[in-house]
């Protein structure tokens, strides 16, 4: 099948020379959350910016997770689970900014293709036939993960300086997951994405929060027995020092 030459970059094409402000986030007890800086450069063919306007999309995402989504009804005065979805790969986190609205710059096959958008993303629902009830459910998702903060959108944020320089900040909330992230960049001018970067980040805990979480992930029943026993053994402290008063 050939490919659509709108969506391939061509020979004369700029390149983007981008970065993060920081490669490695470290989750400790304290982590409240953080800004992370994408910036970077356009470097065209001849060395200088074309007259025609040109728009940076930037997006952090990942890691892709199955989520199971419920719906309550109410039935005889008692809320009960419903029809479920299943979306195999939606990403636990995803935030996008431009320096102008997506539909302003693309038509929305181009968006869809490079999952740019909320509304574009690709969350591979499983078993799932009415179309009008899955579009339901995808915005119930979207919306959850909006109000957690671990979706989010930022059109006109981007800060281009030049025509070559750009930069825009996204918010990395405390409930982030760990895992591994993508930051994508492209460039796109007359609804066509000229050019496309990506840069890792690994999101991690550290220190105890680590310990506990891979003793949890590694020695599940060890993890479970000395839970109890810490709180056993709380309860116990606790009665002897209310004894003794």
């Amino acid at each position: 099948m050939a490919a659509s030459t709108s969506a391939l970059p061509q020979s004369r094409d700029p390149v983007l020379v981008p970065d993060v402000s920081s490669r490695a986030i470290d989750i400790k007890y304290s982590f409240t959350g953080e800004e992370l800086l994408l910036f970077g450069a356009i470097v065209y063919p001849d060395g200088r910016a074309p007259d025609e306007r040109a728009d940076i999309v930037v997006v952090i995402k990942g890691p892709t997770e199955a989520i199971r989504l419920r719906e309550k009804q109410r039935i005889a005065g008692i809320w009960v689970n419903a029809q479920s979805v299943r979306f195999a790969t939606a990403p636990g986190y995803y935030a996008i900014a431009a320096s102008r609205p997506i539909n302003q710059m693309m038509d929305e096959r181009t968006a869809a293709i490079y999952e740019l958008g909320l509304e574009n993303l690709s969350l591979s629902p499983a078993n799932f036939e009415n179309e009008q009830q899955l579009r339901t459910f995808e915005r119930g998702l979207i919306d959850l993960q909006r109000r957690r903060t671990l979706y989010a959108e930022n059109f006109g944020s981007v800060e281009i300086s030049n025509g070559v320089l750009y930069r825009a900040a996204l918010a990395i909330p405390a409930q982030v997951p760990v895992g591994r992230y993508t930051a994508e960049t492209y460039l796109v001018s007359k609804g066509r994405v000229l050019a496309v970067a990506a840069r890792e980040i690994d999101i991690r805990k550290t220190g105890f929060d680590r310990f506990v979480a891979d003793a949890a992930e590694n020695y599940g029943i060890l993890y479970g027995l000395a839970a109890v026993a810490l709180s056993l053994g709380l309860g116990l402290g606790a009665g002897y020092v209310f004894r003794q008063r």
